[in-house]
């Protein structure tokens, strides 16, 4: 089970975002996407969830076209996280994890909707925030909520998320170094389970040593796309970021020293 894109191009206005993107979003696996700012990682991300339409090539979720797929079916098998936080009305956290559940249905019982409710709020640590205005809470804060929301989305009665993917744009900005590390614990966890996750971010150590695949968009290019050992003893990092990076593999992880 995956999601596939296959020679992905997107431009807007004659300037071309994407070219040629080929990647795949396997269940049970974590693909993290790199690069600097301006790469095109968050227009793919958008490209992937239906968001925008590619100028060529196709997206195929379990080998159905994309453009098949129904809004409503769509909802259940993907759930989409942003970089934006913004909300203009005055919700309460609650409110807005619960619509997360939107998809589900309304024949879907109290009981599940409650056990849903509690479990993704505990993992992402919200539950002493439901009752808050969402507004009033720090940014972390704020991410957080938003991560329970897109749990909620795929939350599966039985714990079977084959079918099912999320797709993260830099969802541990404004997170500290714990929170941060947990959020990617609950996505491992979550990818045991059989999620897909597709998880762009900024940092290459967590990329290093969470990821089952790594990404390196440049350019609206793909400058590297395989297992994450294949960074190791080349100068391709430091190529992209313009800064000298070298990658050592260690009985501790994969650091970075530049």
């Amino acid at each position: 089970m995956s999601i596939k894109a296959k020679n992905l191009s997107f431009a807007y206005s004659d300037k071309t975002i994407l070219s040629d993107i080929t990647l795949e979003v396997i269940s049970g696996e974590i693909l993290t996407v790199v690069g600097p700012n301006g790469s095109g990682k968050s227009t793919f991300l958008k490209l992937l969830s239906g968001d925008l339409q590619p100028t060529q090539g196709n997206i195929f979720y379990h080998e159905e076209p994309l453009q098949k797929i129904s809004i409503m079916n769509l909802a259940k098998m993907r759930s989409v996280m942003t970089q934006s936080t913004q909300i203009i009305y005055d919700y309460t956290v609650r409110e807005i994890i619960e619509m997360g559940w939107i998809n589900q249905g309304f024949t879907t019982s109290l009981r599940d909707f409650n056990s849903a409710l509690t479990e993704v709020s505990k993992k992402c640590d919200v539950d002493g925030l439901l009752d808050m205005k969402f507004n009033y809470l720090s940014g972390g804060e704020k991410k957080r909520v938003h991560f329970a929301r897109t749990l909620l989305q795929i939350w599966s009665k039985d714990h079977d998320l084959e079918k099912k993917y999320i797709l993260l744009d830099e969802p541990s900005s404004n997170l500290d170094l714990y929170r941060e590390l947990q959020l990617i614990r609950v996505l491992q966890n979550e990818a045991k389970l059989g999620l897909g996750v597709l998880l762009i971010i900024h940092n290459l150590n967590l990329a290093m040593k969470y990821s089952n695949k790594i990404a390196v968009l440049n350019n609206g290019k793909i400058a590297y796309y395989g297992d994450n050992m294949g960074l190791i003893g080349n100068d391709l990092l430091s190529t992209v970021f313009n800064i000298p990076i070298s990658v050592d593999k260690s009985l501790k992880g994969i650091n970075f020293y530049k």
